[in-house]
């Protein structure tokens, strides 16, 4: 079985509350990725689950290659609770600083309304990239959600919310697990 190379996957892009930033690494590696494209939401700013989870699983279901989720903060949460209404398979998911959705001190509260996140074991191979001081998800968390997922977990130390700004904007770390993660697929 020869490797997975980016020209032969639809890689769906799913940005987390707010959408990302022209500096952020998921809008960098966008604009170096020819078969990359961003799920775009209606309403970045107050997000509503269902609504999220709708665009995405229309996204993956009309998706013509196979499909590799690359997925920032609430966007891991909108792929995880799409899970099961996915008519096309997903190859694998890269999953960086998934928030705890289920923590009743997140701000804003709504983001709670995409919580609590499954815990049965996903049905494709996926990565999950947590950091030590995230301020939206503590680092045992978010290992014990990988592990649950049975997801390759990586530690990316004191890197915050892995967002621009706190200084990912290149990521280039980030760029080559994936690349590793694509060439495993």
């Amino acid at each position: 079985m020869r490797a997975m190379k980016v020209k032969d996957a639809d890689l769906l892009f799913v940005a987390g509350f707010k959408d990302s930033g022209p500096e952020h690494w998921m809008s960098r590696w966008l604009s170096r990725l020819s078969t990359g494209r961003r799920v775009e939401q209606a309403e970045w700013n107050k997000p509503v689950r269902e609504d999220w989870v709708r665009t995405l699983v229309e996204t993956v279901n009309g998706a013509e290659k196979p499909v590799v989720i690359v997925a920032h903060s609430l966007g891991v949460a909108t792929t995880v609770q799409a899970l099961g209404a996915f008519e096309k398979p997903v190859a694998g998911a890269f999953f960086v600083a998934p928030p705890d959705v289920a923590n009743a001190s997140i701000r804003p509260r709504h983001l709670q309304t995409f919580g609590p996140y499954p815990r049965d074991p996903l049905p494709f191979p996926s990565i999950t990239v947590a950091s030590r001081n995230d301020p939206f998800c503590a680092f045992e968390t978010a290992e014990d959600i990988a592990a649950a997922w049975g997801s390759l977990f990586i530690d990316a130390g004191e890197a915050g919310h892995i967002d621009d700004a706190a200084g990912y904007g290149p990521w280039p770390e980030g760029s080559m697990a994936f690349a590793s993660f694509m060439s495993r697929l």
